[in-house]
């Protein structure tokens, strides 16, 4: 199974990218995303440090709440 996580670019420098989410900041490659453009505020579905694909601020946030609910789940069940 893939995951992918939602992250806010803060920065960019060519085809590499500060993103965040939770608190948590990480280098991206923008290289499979150069034909969106991506820029400073937008989101970013993230896999192995690879943007994927440009997504907004709702899907972002809507992403975030299904990881935070998998998260109880798994929580519970231990």
């Amino acid at each position: 199974m893939c995951l992918g996580i939602p992250m806010q670019i803060i920065e960019v420098d060519g085809f590499n990218a500060l993103c965040e989410a939770k608190g948590v900041r990480r280098e991206v490659s923008l290289y499979l995303v150069q034909d969106e453009q991506a820029a400073i505020g937008d989101f970013v579905m993230v896999h192995v440090g690879y943007a994927i694909q440009k997504i907004n601020e709702s899907e972002a946030r809507s992403a975030w709440e299904l990881h935070d609910e998998l998260l109880a789940a798994g929580a519970d069940d231990a």
